[in-house]
């Protein structure tokens, strides 16, 4: 069986203190590479930081907190989860990434995306009414770069490009490049299209549903001539020493946060019994180690994917709890998928 990846996600959410205080902005990054070093220590495959604008999130530049990730771990990758392309420069996009992938000794990687929150394109001067062109113009530019090699490009979105080589260079002539995919087919063949590897959210729902994108990602790069690259997920979860200790310490600040999101997305407050059966069914890995690892090793098995990276945070949950889900997730859960995994093969 190929070998499984295995990442921490998360955007910065900015949790409380013991006391039920909210920690500041700054607290919260800091917080996020303490986290970091942890993963490191405990083998880790990556780190994933996603790039918010609203007062919930710490994060808006993942680069930077990953530079300094970079300087205080020695092995763990460096991704984005993910970088809104279509409200950023390419050309600084490239070279942010290609500097944190020099402080970390090639260990950086980008996933780039369109944004499901949309907060950056009005605070950036984007028309939301451009949403598509914006992506898939700047996307065709950031694969040109790539190629580390004088660029020529001309676009509606952005001023052109006449053989301009961009610095600094990776000294791996590469730097690694996914897009992350919430369930858009054009947004399949579009990866594949432009020969990246995909990585896809699943946020909600049985995870076999998205075996159709897979299919299709294959077939797209079939017809393509490209790499049908192995594909990777990410997920909402979290990790206790019990399962009712794990359910019940997440449902207070997820059900914030859900609920705040879904009122300016038309969803209906999410109930407890909705909740549970997503950890049931769904895509909530919640749970002791034991649980959370026999229920990645399902979705890995069922979709065949090479990379699962949790959410591991999300709304305001308590710094201590959070900490704890790390040490459980790098510490227990992988270790317990891989032996599941290996089995199985």
């Amino acid at each position: 069986m190929t070998d499984i990846t295995f990442g921490l996600d998360t955007f910065g959410d900015v949790p409380s203190d013991d006391s039920g205080a909210p920690l500041s902005h700054a607290a919260a990054i800091r917080q996020v590479l303490h986290e970091a070093v942890i993963a490191d220590e405990l083998g880790v495959d990556v780190i994933a930081l996603g790039e918010h604008h609203r007062p919930e999130y710490s994060i808006s530049t993942p680069e930077t907190v990953l530079a300094g990730i970079a300087t205080r771990t020695s092995r763990i990758r460096l991704a984005s989860g993910v970088t809104v392309l279509s409200s950023d420069d390419p050309v600084r996009v490239f070279q942010r990434f290609a500097t944190v992938d020099a402080l970390s000794n090639g260990r950086a990687e980008v996933i780039l995306g369109r944004g499901s929150f949309t907060e950056s394109f009005p605070l950036f001067g984007y028309d939301l009414a451009d949403y598509d062109k914006l992506f898939e113009e700047k996307i065709e530019l950031f694969v040109k770069l790539l190629d580390e090699r004088p660029v020529t490009w001309s676009g509606t979105v952005r001023a052109p490009l006449d053989q301009a080589d961009v610095y600094p260079k990776t000294e791996s002539g590469r730097l690694s490049t996914w897009v992350g995919v919430g369930g858009s087919p054009q947004s399949v063949v579009r990866t594949a299209h432009y020969d990246l590897p995909l990585m896809l959210a699943i946020i909600g729902g049985a995870p076999d549903r998205f075996a159709p994108y897979i299919d299709l990602y294959k077939r797209a790069a079939e017809q393509f001539g490209t790499t049908a690259h192995p594909v990777g997920m990410h997920s909402p979860g979290f990790v206790a020493d019990t399962d009712e200790e794990a359910r019940e310490g997440f449902w207070p600040g997820y059900k914030i946060m859900r609920d705040r999101i879904g009122a300016t997305r038309g969803w209906p407050p999410i109930s407890r019994s909705e909740y549970d059966a997503e950890i049931a069914h769904g895509s909530l890995y919640i749970g002791s180690p034991e649980t959370v690892a026999r229920k990645i090793a399902k979705a890995v098995g069922t979709l065949g994917v090479a990379r699962f990276d949790l959410i591991y945070s999300v709304g305001p949950q308590p710094v201590g709890a959070r900490t704890k889900a790390v040490e459980l997730f790098g510490g227990k859960v992988i270790p317990m998928v891989r032996d599941l995994l290996g089995d199985r093969s």
